[in-house]
């Protein structure tokens, strides 16, 4: 072999060996490349994740702070209705027992009114119009007491109710059914549904030797 071909051999081997070096080089160039990019792309996935992390924590923290608001308000409102109620009621009972002490001072004026007009001797033209003022001024009052839930308690011929009579006396009855009033000798009287007095009356019971008969 020639020199001159040793030095283009050599020349050739030389430009080889460049150009594998130089793949090389591209070649970890690009794995390097390759290498960055992935931790590029990682770096970025984790700081996402850790941005999601943080709004979905300030979201659950508005959320928990939105439902304890919530949850104040409910409590005031129930408050403010639980007082409006309890202020009601008082009100309510204050009214109830103003006209309740009021009823009470009132009922003994309508039983003499009452006792008066019963005892008259209708029959005497010179106190006739004296009578008829007292019926028309107790027919004016009880009208109006009326009107504020003052009512009459007046049993006569209705079965005995402890609730509402008070039994003065028992009288055996055929005329009767047992246990039923008599007589009313006084009476009674309730306001908005609650007994101010129970009218005070004779009750019936069978005559003795009667199997019906009941206390």
């Amino acid at each position: 072999m020639s020199e001159e071909q040793k030095v283009k051999q050599e020349q050739e081997a030389v430009k080889q060996a460049q150009a594998a070096e130089a793949k090389n080089a591209e070649q970890a160039t690009e794995q390097q490349v390759s290498g960055n990019a992935a931790d590029i792309e990682d770096a970025e996935t984790e700081a996402m994740i850790a941005r999601i992390t943080e709004l979905e924590a300030a979201l659950e923290a508005s959320e928990a702070k939105v439902k304890e608001q919530q949850d104040s308000v409910l409590r005031a409102r129930a408050d403010v209705d639980n007082m409006r109620r309890r202020t009601e009621q008082e009100i309510d009972k204050a009214r109830k027992f103003a006209l309740e002490k009021f009823a009470g001072e009132l009922l003994p004026v309508i039983d003499n009114m009452e006792r008066a007009i019963e005892m008259a001797d209708k029959e005497n033209e010179a106190i006739k119009p004296m009578v008829e003022g007292v019926e028309l001024t107790l027919k004016t009052m009880t009208d109006t007491v009326e009107k504020f839930g003052l009512n009459a308690i007046d049993p006569q011929g209705q079965p005995f109710n402890p609730e509402l009579h008070q039994a003065m006396s028992i009288q055996e009855s055929a005329e009767h059914e047992p246990n039923t009033v008599m007589m009313v000798m006084q009476k009674g009287y309730e306001l908005n549904g609650r007994v101010v007095r129970p009218a005070m009356v004779m009750v019936s019971k069978a005559p003795q030797g009667n199997v019906d008969e009941k206390a």
